[in-house]
């Protein structure tokens, strides 16, 4: 294995981005499977559903743990061990003997996936700081946002050669291949030294603690639910593709090419950004990306009498450019408020986050999707709520300066 005296940032960008990929790909992949797991099972378009709804649950319980294990374990160990348990879970998935085993994997993979995402950013934060940061986590969101797009035209393509229980054992292919890397090629970012103890007090101060800072809540309510509008479309593509659009398993690049073209767009704009202009106007830029989309999803769905491509799509490339503008910004804002807590910090915003999309998958999706018109209400009342938390936090950090210094309050820059 590589030495620890190497530069930790070397492999980060394609390592972090490869992990950030499993959520996607379990989500999207599936997707084009869903009538032949119907049928196979004999199970409902709602108990379908659940495939996503109950993986997303798990995602959120465990990513609770995920990053207080880190704290205490290291970033490596957590990594690889989650990544193995995933392969398991995926292999178990694609030999499943009835849904009920099927949904049991779904579980294990959730509980397992989540650890990527929620250990790498404490292992971006790490590693550098300010400017450099931002553009770390820009590059890893710009690669990450073409897993959407990727993975339903890699899951019809499977769906061809080897059924849905093709879309299972790639991915099986994929972590397990993933965990080698990981073994490989990250280094170790959180040193013995700065460790701390995972037991279930410290482990329950340390979110108590979390909790209690005020300006914590608006920009974790702020980074949750600005991907919640967009993840609406997304939890709803089988019903929006097949019976809105009128489209068959090819036509899902309809949807996610917009949102991925909007996403590595966002991203790349916010890197660019990093040094250049402040963090408060670059989110302020994200948001009036997010609502212009909105605006212009809700003249569509009135002025149409039946959707179609691409117009009912099309402006989802400003949403998505909007969340990973914004994104990037308001999670390094989380992370920066606890500097020794970072795993557990980034494990509650996965928490709620993941409660979030999986209330959106199980509720919202079948509520809203009956329309593109409901659609768009959904994601417009989401997109409000994440900028009256931002402009909360906005106002929470005037308040601060004005008491801290009168003459800065003026200057202020969240």
């Amino acid at each position: 294995m590589p030495s620890a005296t190497r530069d930790p940032r070397r492999h980060l960008p394609l390592l972090l981005a490869a992990l950030t990929m499993i959520g996607p790909f379990s989500i999207d992949a599936i997707f084009p499977g869903f009538p032949d797991i119907g049928r196979e099972f004999a199970v409902s378009d709602v108990a379908l559903q659940q495939l996503l709804s109950v993986y997303l649950l798990a995602y959120a319980g465990m990513s609770l743990f995920h990053g207080a294990l880190a704290d205490a374990y290291g970033r490596k160990p957590v990594i690889i061990i989650a990544m193995a348990v995933y392969t398991v879970a995926s292999v178990g998935a694609a030999m499943a003997p009835d849904f009920a085993f099927l949904l049991g994997c779904r579980v294990l993979q959730g509980m397992s996936g989540g650890a990527g995402i929620v250990v790498g950013r404490a292992v971006v934060r790490d590693t550098m700081h300010g400017e450099e940061a931002q553009r770390m986590m820009s590059k890893v969101m710009m690669i990450f946002g073409i897993a959407p797009a990727i993975a339903p035209i890699v899951g019809a393509w499977l769906l061809g050669i080897d059924g849905w229980r093709g879309i299972f054992w790639a991915l099986s292919g994929f972590t397990l291949s993933l965990t080698f890397a990981v073994a490989w090629f990250l280094v170790e970012s959180h040193p013995v030294d700065r460790r701390s103890v995972f037991r279930p007090r410290p482990l329950l101060a340390g979110y108590l603690r979390i909790g209690r800072d005020l300006p914590f809540w608006p920009l974790a309510l702020a980074s949750s639910i600005n991907f919640a509008g967009l993840f609406l479309y997304i939890a709803s593509a089988p019903h929006l593709i097949r019976d809105l659009l009128h489209l068959g398993p090819d036509g899902f690049p309809w949807l996610f090419v917009p949102v991925v073209t909007g996403m590595v767009s966002g991203a790349f704009i916010s890197g660019r950004l990093a040094g250049r202009v402040s963090a408060s106007k670059t989110v302020a830029w994200g948001y009036a990306a997010m609502l212009s989309s909105c605006v212009l999803n809700l003249i569509l769905a009135v002025s149409m009498d039946t959707p179609r491509v691409p117009w009912s799509t099309l402006p989802l490339i400003l949403y998505g450019c909007g969340v990973q503008l914004a994104f990037p910004t308001l999670t390094l804002l989380l992370l920066d408020r606890f500097p020794d807590q970072r795993g557990g910090v980034s494990s509650v915003q996965a928490f709620g986050s993941l409660l979030v999309t999986a209330m959106v998958a199980g509720v919202l999706s079948p509520a809203l999707s009956e329309s593109m018109l409901t659609l768009a209400f959904g994601a417009t009342g989401m997109c409000s709520i994440g900028l009256v938390g931002w402009i909360w936090y906005a106002q929470l950090q005037r308040q601060r300066l004005a008491v801290a210094s009168p003459g800065d309050a003026a200057r202020t820059d969240a």
